[in-house]
């Protein structure tokens, strides 16, 4: 496995939660860069240095927004 994409929302209570598509990692962060260094210590945390950690994170920002019909 070289990647790993994150589904990453804006929290209601502000900042920002990710979650590994198909795997049990999660991150919060108050900023992107928080997000992010939290990403990269859930991954090192699941995966513990094994041989197919991933190389790179995808970050797939979910927006969701409601339309008046």
């Amino acid at each position: 496995m070289k990647e790993i994409t994150f589904l990453v929302h804006e929290a209601d209570e502000g900042g920002y939660y990710a979650q590994a598509a198909g795997l049990g990692i999660f991150a919060e962060g108050e900023t992107i860069e928080e997000l992010k260094e939290n990403i990269k210590g859930g991954i090192d945390c699941y995966f513990n240095k094994a041989e197919n950690t991933p190389i790179f994170a995808h970050l797939h920002f979910v927006r969701d927004e409601i339309m008046a019909l």
